[in-house]
């Protein structure tokens, strides 16, 4: 399973996908292109940007670059990439979380259909806990599912409880990474711990494939709420260190100031649930923030207790390079 096949799946959705030297491009937004996949890391040429965003007439591009590149926001990919994963690999807390949740409900693998029609309402409602509000319709939603539905690396699984779908994740084997792509739970069963037994049987299920090296989660984001990932580091996943960067078109960039950052988030503010507003945010903070030294830039919480020693090597660098 390779990166075509995602491409296929964005295509069917009504994507407009791009294929240049370092990655693939898909629009994320209106004129706003995400890389993908997901977790790998890329360092495209100056002039590989430029000619992308001028030759499609892109407002912004969003990627991963390595810790060491020279600049980007200071981020991480929630990962897991041992050999082994078992109960034993939890703290207490979570242990006795999952062992909750399997007891109030079976995770197996659901059929695509099942998942386009039961999945919506996860979906609704997961969007709806955590404060955000995406303009999509239950025809879109369908249309995503089943555009899957054939295509090889696809799965989706399910928490299943009471004879209902109480938690949901589409996943997609990307060569020896299994890509965690969409997790939905309906608040009903938050208590039941159906997301922490789902979460681990399927990341136990894919490290155990003998051609999956690794699980990747989630990418920071850029407008989700700041400890939306706590719950992945308590189910054994780690942050990967990576740097974020936004980069602007040309003809943009004199205006994605400070000044244009402050107005956003005052927007925001009356109306914090708009995916497009926050999305907006999210990249001027991250395009601003990417511009300044790693030591002054606002380190994510889960990787505040790295910094000094990131920053120590990272000047270290620089005086080598220098000299």
């Amino acid at each position: 399973m390779n990166a075509q096949i995602f491409a296929e799946w964005l295509h069917r959705q009504g994507h407009h996908v791009v294929r240049t030297e370092s990655s693939y491009w898909f629009d994320a937004g209106p004129r706003v292109f995400q890389a993908f996949p997901y977790h790998w890391v890329i360092q495209p040429s100056p002039q590989e940007l430029r000619a992308l965003m001028l030759g499609k007439g892109i407002v912004a591009l969003r990627y991963s670059t390595p810790v060491h590149a020279p600049t980007g926001c200071i981020s991480y990919h929630v990962i897991y990439d041992k050999q082994t994963y078992a109960l034993e690999s939890l703290d207490r807390r979570s242990r006795q979380n999952v062992r909750t949740g399997l007891k109030n409900c079976g995770v197996e693998p659901v059929s695509f259909e099942r998942y386009a029609k039961d999945g919506w309402l996860l979906e609704m409602d997961t969007l709806n806990r955590q404060g955000r509000q995406k303009k999509q319709r239950e025809e879109t939603w369908r249309r995503q599912c089943m555009a899957a539905a054939d295509l090889p690396g696809f799965e989706v699984w399910g928490a299943l409880a009471d004879g209902c779908l109480a938690a949901s994740l589409l996943t997609f084997q990307m060569e020896d990474c299994c890509v965690m792509i969409f997790q939905q739970c309906r608040r009903d069963y938050l208590s039941a711990r159906v997301n922490n037994a789902l979460a681990f049987v399927v990341t136990q299920t894919m490290i155990n494939r003998p051609n999956i090296r690794s699980v990747f989660y989630a990418l920071h984001s850029l407008d989700a709420p700041s400890g939306i990932d706590e719950f992945k580091f308590r189910m054994g996943y780690e942050a990967k260190l990576v740097r974020q960067r936004v980069v602007f078109h040309p003809w943009l960039q004199p205006f994605a100031n400070r000044f244009a950052h402050t107005v956003t988030a005052r927007l925001l503010r009356p109306y914090q649930g708009s995916y497009t507003l926050a999305k907006a945010e999210g990249m001027l903070n991250f395009y601003l923030q990417g511009k300044r030294p790693l030591d002054a830039q606002d380190w994510p919480e889960c990787l505040v207790d790295r910094k000094s020693e990131l920053c120590e090597a990272s000047h270290f660098r620089e005086e080598n390079t220098e000299g």
